[in-house]
């Protein structure tokens, strides 16, 4: 018989969740701004971190711990999002959008195809409505 080795979820402090709540709170701020055009660069996870004054390996392993999934996959998420509503809100040119979003257009639909499935032409064909 084999056994079964059952690993004890570790409990999640308040100091925790404040600050994988923090991060989520600065990346929708962040991905807004990119939606709005206010901000035009890249920031990267020790960006973030440094904004909530913690080392960069602190927040990507209490996002980690706390959400399951990693920092950048909530990013990635959000980023997702974004480009769903940009693509079916305008009719800017999908070029426009990916740059907006600090993509180089060709990365900016390998990565959409990746998330969705389809490219970003394709998705808005199908989705938009006039």
């Amino acid at each position: 018989m084999q056994e079964v080795i059952i690993k004890e979820k570790k409990a999640v402090s308040l100091r925790q969740k404040e600050i994988v709540s923090h991060y989520i709170q600065n990346l929708d701020n962040y991905v807004a701004a990119l939606k709005k055009g206010t901000e035009d660069r890249v920031l990267e996870i020790a960006e973030f971190a440094g904004m909530m004054h913690i080392h960069p390996v602190h927040l990507s392993n209490t996002v980690k711990e706390v959400t399951g999934r990693s920092s950048c996959s909530l990013f990635e998420e959000r980023l997702v999002k974004v480009s769903k509503e940009m693509l079916l809100e305008s009719r800017a040119p999908i070029k426009n959008i990916a740059v907006q979003l600090t993509y180089d257009p060709s990365n900016f639909t390998k990565f959409f195809k990746h998330f969705v499935g389809m490219t970003p032409k394709q998705f808005r064909e199908e989705n938009y409505k006039i």
